[in-house]
């Protein structure tokens, strides 16, 4: 009966991220409203916005495309190393199978006006979905003057200075360990507000 039931859940957990790997365009940040929808809203596997966030804090922060980690870190947390492996499968798949049948007929149809004009539409909404993951993901990090001041320093260290976002992410952990360190009850202060709004 057990063994049933695990193979119902992953099939779940495969089925579910081949959804969310099927209709992600853009990469992973369009995925962010997607994913939250299905794991937290439909599903239950994580619990509220705060910890998905924090899981799209630690996939964005280590090597590999943050779909990939997500997907890798959700089906872990779910169903172990199976649930990992399930889930990265499902949501790699559609891509693999998408980009195959694209790279076979792309250079038929590229030219073609329908195409472009799909292609366009396809970008715009991209963009549309990039923004609603970056509003949602800022109302929920962003909530104290110490985040205010980290998120400002590296919007200027990217957007302006050109440093690469991976060293921008490094730091950001960096000084949040110093903040720690050196300022314990402001870190304690922080982390109460979160708790008490989530």
């Amino acid at each position: 009966m057990e063994k049933k039931t695990d193979f119902r859940l992953l099939l779940d957990i495969f089925i579910t991220f081949f959804k969310i790997g099927g209709f992600t365009f853009g990469g992973g940040y369009a995925m962010i409203p997607i994913i939250e929808r299905e794991i937290i809203t439909k599903k239950g596997w994580i619990k509220n916005e705060k910890e998905i966030i924090d899981v799209f804090a630690v996939a964005e922060s280590i090597p590999g495309a943050i779909a990939i980690n997500t997907s890798t870190f959700v089906g872990y947390k779910i169903a172990g190393r199976k649930g990992a492996i399930v889930a990265a499968c499902g949501v790699i798949l559609p891509s693999f199978i998408i980009i195959s049948l694209i790279a076979a007929f792309f250079s038929q149809f590229q030219d073609n006006p329908m195409v472009k004009a799909a292609f366009m539409g396809v970008r715009s909404t991209v963009v549309a979905l990039i923004i609603i993951a970056a509003i949602k993901v800022g109302k929920k990090a962003i909530e104290d003057k110490t985040s205010v001041i980290i998120s400002l320093v590296t919007i200027i260290l990217v957007l302006v200075l050109d440093i690469h976002a991976i060293f921008a992410i490094l730091g950001g952990a960096i000084l949040g360990i110093i903040i720690y360190i050196t300022l314990p009850e402001e870190m304690e202060k922080i982390n109460g507000q979160k708790d008490e709004i989530n």
